[in-house]
This record gives C-alpha cells, sequence and structure tokens, in this order.
C-alpha cells in the first residue's frame, strides 16, 4: 500500500509553513507519522553552515554527504536531474502521510492557502483541490476553513487519506 500524499499550495508568501506548523503538531497529537517534503523551485541550496564539516566534504566533491547523530540523520545528494514526487515519495517509510510544501504541478491531492491580500484566486481546482486555508470565504466548491482551524483541516485529512 502507497503512502498518501497531501501537497500544500498556494501563492508565495501566503502561510504555506505557517499553516504545516499548525498541522504537524496536531496529526502528531492525534498519533500520527507523517513526513514532510518542501519543494524548492530554484537549483541550489545549503543546508549546512559554510564552513561546518559536511558543507566542506560537498565543496570537495563528494556526490553524498551524511550526516549522522544518536538522534538524527540527514542526507544530501548530489543530482543529475530534478526527481519527481514519486521518486523522493518511494524513499519514505514508516510513516502514515506525506505533506508536501509546494509542487502544486505534481497532480496530488491540494489543500491551497488563500489570503485575500495576496488575491482571491485558486492555482488548483477540484478535482485535485481539496479544501482550502483562507482568511475570508471564496466562491468554489470544495470546504473551506478558517487559517487557524488546524483540528477541522486534520479531521477532513484522516477522512480522506487516513482510515
Amino acid at each position: 500500500m502507497s503512502i498518501p500524499i497531501l501537497s500544500i499550495i498556494g501563492k508565495s508568501g501566503s502561510g504555506k509553513t505557517t499553516l504545516l506548523e499548525k498541522l504537524i503538531p496536531e496529526l502528531k497529537r492525534r498519533g500520527r507519522r507523517l513526513a514532510t517534503i518542501k519543494h524548492h523551485s530554484h537549483p541550489g541550496f545549503e543546508i549546512d553552515q559554510p564552513g561546518k564539516d559536511t558543507w566542506r566534504h560537498a565543496q570537495a566533491g563528494s556526490d553524498q554527504v551524511i550526516i549522522a547523530a544518536p538522534d538524527k540523520i540527514a542526507s544530501i545528494h548530489r543530482l543529475q536531474r530534478e526527481l519527481s514526487l514519486d521518486e523522493i515519495a518511494a524513499s519514505i517509510q514508516d510513516v502514515d502521510i506525506i505533506i508536501t510544501e509546494g509542487y502544486k504541478r505534481a497532480g496530488k491531492p491540494a489543500l491551497e492557502v488563500v489570503r485575500a491580500v495576496n488575491g482571491l484566486e485558486t492555482i488548483s481546482q477540484p478535482p485535485q483541490l481539496i479544501a482550502i486555508a483562507t482568511d475570508t470565504a471564496l466562491d468554489i466548491d470544495v470546504p473551506q476553513f478558517d487559517l487557524n482551524d488546524a483540528e477541522g483541516l486534520v479531521s477532513l485529512i484522516e477522512r480522506t487519506f487516513l482510515r
């Protein structure tokens, strides 16, 4: 059985990360195991501090750098091409759901964050769009939740993906 994937999408500055910061603890409170994937649409990013050992390993040319500690592990791989969301998700195990931030073009079910200040147009439509988290009512036929309604959103996520 494959792990369900939900993408949190929205215009830049709409509050996708802030919403995820509310959904993750509510899912954990309900005993759910989850993985998150952040889509960075531009080449090149550093998760390590310049000058630190792992950064130095990568700068020296290592194709894969792993840092391991007693409580966590991180791995950085150099790629010849961008991996699809499905390729990335295939490497994830032991979780109930994968939630992405971004990947609006991956064709996965989406929860869109819409703020009036950013415009009322959605970037997705049903059936991909399963719900909207918003600060204003929209004229679209999908469930709409307040931006702060983590409990309601997680209940929808559970009904839709985690039966």
